[in-house]
């Protein structure tokens, strides 16, 4: 019910899961085992609910997917025109992107990022990058007009959030429109991953730098959660934009 109070994390709480590690080994055996549980086969309703506040009116937009799997919202936001750069670690999950919506991609080597390779539809309008995501950088893509930001922040070990909002902020554009997705719920009864990703945790990694407005909350647990051992799931979705210097 949507009325039903919603569990809020306590720091105790919070603090079950901030040693919680995810080598990348593990999941690239999830994508390979085929548990992607994480993966949506339609377009994340909050994108689509908040897509004008992330336009703003304006075309073409270069969007940045961090840990984009084989999100079907990279080819939705490339059919209006928008050019699309992610970075996922699993080639497995790149490939299935691009062989899933029948798109012809060419792979190249990344100069800057020695083990890394790009993978790239034939129309120039998606790159995904296969390498760690901390091996990304402004230099190799410059920097966007918008972030989609679902599954990754809530993904990474919370031990790395700091470095992680770090390099987010760094490839931002002054006009960029930054999409958060969160995840709150008990994690005494579950630890992750997704981690819980309170309100606080995002205005302490972004507040200094940039304004955070809370656009949407929903009730989101489904059938599938109550196997984590959660009664209440809560999706938030957060508009981030650069403070003007």
């Amino acid at each position: 019910t949507a009325n039903r109070p919603l569990h809020c994390a306590t720091p105790s709480e919070m603090a079950v899961q901030a040693d919680r590690v995810m080598a990348l080994e593990e999941w690239e055996e999830r994508w390979n085992e085929g548990r992607i549980g994480f993966h949506q086969p339609h377009v994340h309703r909050m994108l689509d609910s908040n897509l004008d506040k992330i336009l703003c009116g304006r075309q073409q937009v270069r969007f940045f997917f961090p840990l984009c799997g084989k999100a079907v919202d990279m080819k939705w936001l490339a059919d209006m025109g928008h050019v699309i750069v992610g970075v996922e670690f699993s080639e497995k999950g790149i490939k299935q992107f691009f062989e899933e919506h029948g798109l012809q991609y060419k792979e190249e080597p990344v100069p800057a990022v020695p083990e890394a390779k790009v993978f790239k539809s034939s129309d120039g309008k998606i790159s995904i990058y296969q390498c760690d995501l901390y091996k990304f950088s402004s230099a190799i893509e410059g920097r966007f007009g918008a972030v989609w930001d679902r599954g990754s922040l809530v993904a990474i070990n919370p031990c790395d959030r700091q470095k992680y909002a770090t390099l987010m902020k760094s490839l931002m554009d002054k006009d960029c429109r930054y999409l958060l997705d969160t995840l709150e719920y008990n994690p005494e009864f579950y630890k992750g991953p997704p981690f819980l990703v309170t309100e606080e945790a995002v205005q302490a990694l972004y507040g200094e730098d940039c304004d955070i407005e809370l656009l949407q909350a929903v009730d989101a647990l489904e059938e599938r959660h109550k196997a984590w051992g959660i009664d209440s799931l809560l999706e938030k979705v957060y508009l981030l934009t650069l403070k003007p210097n």
